[in-house]
């Protein structure tokens, strides 16, 4: 009978910690740093694998030009990203946070090359299905 109580007492912990654990998902596809990642990954290494799932549909890419703003789609950008994938760019990249909130974050990702800087402040928000790229704003210097 004790060994029984026992076997009972091990599943019935082992059901119970099977389903508090099936609650705790960790998907690190749906952070600030993954959008991010994905982002400079596509942009500087030509690898695109991901990046239609971080950017919102509704995303905006602009870029200043001289006096000249340029504006871009979602679709546009990707058509150019995959026309262009695996190569890589000769630039150095750095990121730093510029404004974080709990459903907003600006990201400043610098781009220099020989002869000139691009920046890119990228707006990330919290969509309520993960973090997503909703505007990317670059600037040649």
């Amino acid at each position: 009978m004790k060994t029984l109580k026992s076997i009972v007492l091990g599943l019935a912990l082992l059901v119970v910690c099977g389903a508090a654990k099936a609650n705790n998902i960790n998907d690190d596809k749906s952070n600030v740093n993954y959008a991010i990642n994905t982002f400079v990954d596509a942009m500087t290494r030509g690898k695109v694998a991901g990046l239609n799932d971080v950017l919102d549909k509704s995303a905006e890419f602009s870029m200043l030009r001289g006096k000249t703003v340029l504006s871009y789609g979602k679709k546009e950008m990707l058509e150019f990203l995959n026309s262009n994938k695996n190569i890589e760019q000769a630039c150095t990249t750095s990121t730093s946070i510029v404004e974080s909130t709990a459903n907003v974050t600006i990201v400043k990702v610098a781009m220099k090359y020989d002869n000139f800087v691009r920046n890119n402040y990228v707006t990330i928000a919290n969509t309520g299905n993960g973090w997503k790229i909703t505007n990317v704003y670059s600037v040649f210097r």
